[in-house]
């Protein structure tokens, strides 16, 4: 090899390992879920201000004949490593994929049709207490429970409530983005956009199916989007087959402003370190 040649070699083996911890430490800052990270990479990363932990809840439950069980859970996830992206100081738990979905016996709302998973209402509320709480063990100090989901809004309230009461002397709040689900201003858009209320719906009609169009069209069944397709007893309503994936980016964006929004208010408020 030639003298200059092998000096090249060399600079550029030197250049690449010096480069090395740098990109690997700019992969580990780019990772937005606690699942990806080290015990090691969360205890740098709150201490280097990442002190925002979002906690998405989704559900597995029935959504009609033409959309997956999980369709919450593909939403909330977008949603949630959005809402952190944009903040820049949050990280997200795993999404949380079993919420209440109805009483068991006898089996009422959701939980009248196979394949959904609920809990109880006390399932569901210790189970948000506990992550809570291994959250605040971690050091975060702004804990966020981001639902995509009806019923489990009023739950997330009361259990934010009771812990920031609770946590209240060492510095802690704990609460429930609860605009990202019922001030996002997805219906007053829709309207906007000549859709009545029988057409928006309330349950996997043209939000969700708009929103899986953008995200995971895989998720829908295309010859089951048209209502007059459906059975009497369909678990749905609205009409779907008006949604659009252009219509879902609108939407999502909308969700994650509201978020967004809130968890900034949130951080203004939020109580010093106790001395």
């Amino acid at each position: 090899m030639h003298r200059r040649d092998f000096c090249r070699l060399a600079l550029g083996v030197t250049l690449a390992a010096l480069a090395g911890p740098a990109a690997a430490a700019e992969a580990v800052a780019d990772k937005l879920f606690l699942e990806d990270l080290t015990w090691m990479e969360i205890r740098d990363a709150v201490a280097a201000g990442k002190i925002v932990a979002i906690v998405p809840t989704g559900g597995t439950e029935q959504n009609g004949p033409h959309m997956a069980l999980g369709k919450h859970n593909v939403i909330v996830r977008h949603n949630a490593a959005e809402i952190a992206r944009r903040l820049g100081n949050a990280l997200v738990a795993p999404v949380l994929p079993y919420v209440p979905e109805g009483d068991f016996d006898p089996p009422t709302g959701h939980m009248l049709f196979p394949g959904t998973l609920g809990l109880s209402d006390h399932a569901f509320e210790v189970a948000l207490r506990d992550i809570a709480t291994s959250l605040a063990l971690a050091g975060f100090r702004l804990i966020c429970f981001l639902g995509d989901h009806g019923e489990s809004q009023a739950i997330q309230s009361r259990v934010a409530r009771t812990l920031t009461r609770v946590w209240h002397h060492r510095g802690i709040r704990v609460a429930s983005l609860d605009r990202y689900y019922f001030a996002n201003g997805e219906e007053a858009w829709l309207k906007t956009q000549g859709f009545d209320d029988a057409a928006i719906g309330h349950h996997a009609s043209i939000p969700d199916t708009a929103e899986l169009l953008a995200l995971a069209p895989d998720e829908l069944r295309p010859d089951r989007l048209a209502p007059k397709d459906w059975p009497a007893r369909s678990g749905a309503d609205g009409d779907p087959a008006k949604a659009t994936a252009a219509m879902g980016r609108h939407l999502l964006d909308l969700k994650i402003a509201a978020g967004e929004a809130q968890v900034r208010e949130l951080l203004a408020a939020l109580p010093p370190l106790p001395r």
